[in-house]
């Protein structure tokens, strides 16, 4: 999904297997796996396959589109983002019962994801209560909007916002994480054509994980010298830097595969 989003998405024309195959083939991607990445990416409706005598090319669906669309515009806006906070709490109270574990995983997972946070079983927050609707369809298609409450408040003058803070988020796992980012690209310095398509590939392919892993907290809220903030601006001074030889890469494998 990596390559067709960065890849195949900007350019409206068909792709040939074999040109998927030899790119995958740069991560260590046997042709077997490729090939049926491929097969398993046509079934769930993001690719459309087109014979031409032996050969097989691929495009993607209009869904297919969409997806990777909503995708890019995730992944690449990801870390640009610098909206003001008043200090206002969406507070989300929910609890599941233990016995229901598949649908308290459930819960925990979709909260976890749209960006709120559990200081105490049964209490989710977020910085933004703007999420209040995401939370609302959260607990209704799980069935749970009957037991749910929501409260849009500042934290009071019991207690301590920060302690709560750090409850909520595992802060120090995440910037763990970014460091590794930081560390894995900083220095990289790809020559060939080859090399910057696998290093613009890899980059963004790493990326597309903080989106669902940090909950893009107010900066008043992290920690001093956040690595998201430099990790955000070595994505995105890399990507600018090596897209245009990635792309032109990509183009000669299209050329080269048009012409044999």
């Amino acid at each position: 999904m990596t390559v067709l989003g960065e890849f195949v998405l900007p350019r409206d024309r068909p792709v040939w297997t074999s040109t998927l195959v030899d790119v995958l083939a740069m991560f260590g991607i046997e042709e077997k796996s490729a090939r049926q990445a491929l097969a398993r990416t046509a079934a769930e409706g993001w690719l459309v396959s087109q014979r031409h005598g032996r050969r097989v090319r691929w495009s993607l669906t209009a869904p297919g589109r969409r997806l990777l669309t909503e995708g890019a515009e995730r992944i690449y806006g990801f870390g640009r983002e610098h909206t003001p906070w008043d200090g206002s709490w969406l507070m989300l109270l929910v609890s599941v019962p233990e016995t229901k574990r598949d649908l308290r995983h459930s819960l925990r997972t979709r909260l976890t994801w749209a960006g709120f946070g559990s200081p105490t079983p049964g209490v989710w927050i977020s910085p933004d209560p703007s999420r209040q609707d995401e939370a609302k369809a959260i607990v209704r298609d799980l069935g749970l909007d009957a037991e749910a409450m929501s409260f849009v408040a500042a934290y009071g003058s019991v207690g301590d916002e920060d302690a709560m803070v750090a409850r909520a988020w595992d802060l120090t796992a995440l910037e763990e994480r970014y460091e590794d980012f930081v560390d894995e690209f900083a220095g990289l310095a790809p020559a060939s054509g080859e090399a910057v398509l696998h290093a613009q590939t890899r980059l963004v392919h790493e990326w597309r994980r903080f989106p669902f892993l940090d909950p893009r907290l107010p900066g008043r809220l992290l920690p001093e010298n956040w690595s998201g903030a430099k990790a955000a601006e070595l994505f995105h001074r890399r990507h600018v830097e090596w897209r245009p030889v990635a792309q032109r890469h990509w183009d000669a494998l299209i050329g080269a595969e048009e012409a044999a």
